[in-house]
Order: C-alpha cells, then structure tokens, then sequence
C-alpha cells in the first residue's frame, strides 16, 4: 500500500487566501511582534541594569531580538503582498484604458507599455 503525500492543510490554505487578507495578516502580525519584542527588548536591558542573573537578562535579550526580526520580515513580505495588488490595479487600469481606445476585445500576450505613457517615480 502506496501512502500518498498530501500537502499540510495550512499550505493549502495559504494559496487560496486572497491577496488583500495575506497582505493585512502579515502586516498586522509583523508590527504586533515588532512591538512585542521590543517590549521584552525594554525588560531585559531593566534586568540587567538593576543586576538581575545574567541567564535571564540573556535569554530574554535574544527572544527579544529574534521577534523583532521575525516581525520586521513579516512586514517586509507584507509590502511585497501590497506592491502586488498595486501592480495588478494598475495593470488592470491600462487594459481598460487600451479596450476604450481600440474599442474590441483585447486579449493579452504580452504587457507592454504605451509610447506615450511613461511611468515617472
């Protein structure tokens, strides 16, 4: 008997979610840790300036640190969701745009920009 591999179900849940709730998650969740850990930041500098033991001091520093990382890559994926929903808004403004302009069903093959519009940062 052959065991098939199925995918864990929060994997699965992960694709189907819409892009908008994975973008509000991470961004919600990334600036909770970010605060969280730089509140535990703030405890263990306390314990270590009121010469608490140095294993705690320690451990709680690097706890500390490891969800202030964990958060700040979290928000940083949470800025990679939203540049995605802003691609897709605009790339969806200019295939209206084209359809209103050449007035017949545009199919696409290839994304290329007008020559008179141009983006400017």
């Amino acid at each position: 008997m052959e065991i098939k591999k199925q995918k864990p179900p929060g994997k699965r849940l992960l694709k189907n979610m819409p892009l908008r709730v994975k973008w509000f998650l991470s961004a919600t969740i990334g600036m909770i840790l970010v605060g969280f850990g730089l509140s535990v930041f703030s405890e263990a500098g306390h314990l270590k300036h009121t010469n608490g033991p140095f294993l705690r001091w320690f451990l709680l520093g690097t706890y500390s640190l490891i969800m202030v990382n964990s958060g700040l890559a979290l928000f940083g994926q949470a800025i990679i969701f939203r540049m995605r929903i802003e691609n897709r808004k605009m790339i969806k403004n200019l295939l209206k745009e084209k359809m209103k302009k050449n007035k017949r069903p545009l199919t696409i093959t290839k994304i290329e920009p007008d020559k008179d519009f141009e983006l400017t940062e």
